[in-house]
């Protein structure tokens, strides 16, 4: 009779005890990757049984939680739907509830991530009320926002965030360029959209990184990839306290907007970005995730003619070139001299579901891609460009996607081409459409052309896109080391 007393005070303690405990990030109204394995992880009783038993195929998952009472499980889940319900047991039951199988996007960087679609002090998100008020409309878009934590070691979760209906108000405080690339994948797709920002103004690329993995970068200037100080530029503060956290949660890909804040170190940037994706990728476990960037758009940076923005740009691209399942969404068209916040943040997000769509969906007849320079020849003494990511369809009138010469109302002359002989002096350059996809520069000052450059200052008025309003890219057609005093 003692013994099976003393059985049942044991099982009931251990039962009083047993509470599932979940991160963050698992929570009420979250949506899962669809058509995969997802990780559930938490917290529970040490050596205590856990099962989990998701309503979409009623399977139950059983693990044991380990000496520190930590437990993950992989569970499957089926095609795009819901709302479902998961029910998690130790002894005692926890629900979640409203859970969609859907697409899982991470959008990670800078301010101009964090802007949210309400916009910043003084600075306005174009169409934010209009947006606003169509937020109910998206109720298959749901939203995360990790908080800020600057931490000197990896957590194991989040310091605050829940998973929110897309309403008037939750898309108001949510990063504009995050809402609207899932908004965009949305409409096309037809299935439910889960949108995760981990995000901080004025943060350096270090600060997302493992000092490991930039220690692993060859022929870079440690120093500076070092030197941070702040919360926000700190080497890994950011990584440990918004990304480690995130890692468990199974995403389809990333969305990035960030590098202002590298200006100081362009010259390391492009190996800096291939290391951020090869580590996220590492701690996310899949090595087939897409990684987007946004082009930085122009901003006068302490003077419109100072070269360094576009130094940052050819290094973003020269990056994307050897990252796989890689692509940049251009925004040589979305800038300004005195904001470095642009407004046009829809435009900024759609471009981005561009490439999503058309790279990782199989969605034909997008402009996915933004035109680059690909090669220059000089005919009677003019500079001939070439260009990259353009229609395939070289003949006749009906050219998609091609290179034009006019805006809604009237033939304009094209903006912001510079051409140089063998002086290495720049001249604004005339220049004028030839083909589908080629471009005549020219100018008197120059006979015979060695070296043109299209929009290569940190601001300044250019103006050639396709047909599809995708941007030309800045580029330059020459190696020529440019003088600390141009770069500023």
């Amino acid at each position: 009779m003692r013994k099976t007393l003393f059985l049942f005070l044991i099982l009931l303690s251990i039962s009083l005890e047993a509470k599932i405990t979940l991160p963050h990030l698992l929570g009420n109204n979250m949506v899962l990757q669809r058509n995969s394995k997802v990780n559930l992880w938490g917290e529970a009783v040490p050596n205590m049984k856990v099962t989990v038993i998701p309503s979409w195929n009623k399977k139950k998952y059983t693990t044991i939680a380990d000496k520190d009472g930590m437990w993950k499980l992989q569970v499957e889940t089926t095609v795009a739907g819901g709302p479902y319900c998961i029910e998690f047991s130790d002894g005692e039951k926890l629900n979640l509830q409203n859970i969609l199988l859907g697409e899982v996007w991470i959008c990670s960087g800078q301010s101009n991530m964090e802007m949210p679609v309400s916009g910043f002090y003084g600075q306005p998100c174009e169409g934010a009320s209009n947006t606003i008020l169509e937020a109910y409309q998206y109720s298959e878009i749901r939203l995360f926002t990790v908080e800020r934590n600057s931490v000197s070691e990896p957590q194991k979760d989040c310091k605050g965030g829940e998973w929110l209906n897309s309403n008037p108000e939750s898309v108001a405080s949510f990063s504009a360029v995050g809402y609207y690339f899932g908004k965009w994948l949305n409409k096309m797709l037809g299935v439910p959209i889960g949108l995760i920002t981990t995000n901080w103004g004025g943060s350096n690329i270090e600060t997302w990184m493992t000092p490991e993995s930039i220690n692993a970068i060859d022929s870079i200037n440690k120093v500076v990839a070092f030197s941070g100080e702040n919360d926000n530029s700190k080497v890994a503060a950011l990584y440990n306290g918004m990304v480690a956290p995130i890692t468990n949660f199974t995403a389809k890909g990333f969305i990035w907007y960030q590098g202002e804040s590298n200006l100081k170190n362009y010259y390391d940037y492009k190996k800096l970005q291939i290391a951020i994706v090869k580590l996220w990728r590492e701690k996310w476990g899949n090595q087939l995730m897409p990684f987007y960037i946004t082009q930085l758009a122009p901003y006068s940076y302490g003077g419109n003619n100072y070269r360094v923005l576009p130094l940052m740009i050819e290094a973003q691209y020269q990056a994307m070139k050897e990252i796989s399942y890689c692509g940049i969404a251009a925004t040589t068209d979305l800038g300004h001299s005195f904001c470095i916040h642009p407004p046009k943040k829809q435009e900024m997000g759609q471009r981005l579901a561009f490439l999503a769509l058309n790279k990782d969906y199989g969605v034909k007849g997008l402009p996915a891609d933004a035109p680059t320079y690909k090669s220059m020849e000089v005919i009677n003494q003019r500079g001939i460009l070439s260009f990259n990511n353009l229609s395939e369809r070289n003949e006749g009138p009906n050219v998609p996607n091609s290179l034009c010469e006019f805006d809604l109302s009237q033939v304009v002359a094209m903006k912001g081409f510079e051409i140089a002989g063998d002086d290495k002096i720049f001249y604004p350059a005339k220049a004028r459409l030839i083909s589908w996809n080629k471009i005549e520069v020219y100018a008197e000052e120059v006979p015979l052309p060695v070296a043109v450059r299209y929009a290569f200052h940190n601001f300044e008025e250019v103006n050639v896109s396709t047909t599809y309003g995708q941007p030309l890219v800045p580029f330059r057609t020459d190696k020529w080391e440019i003088s600390k005093d141009e770069i500023r």
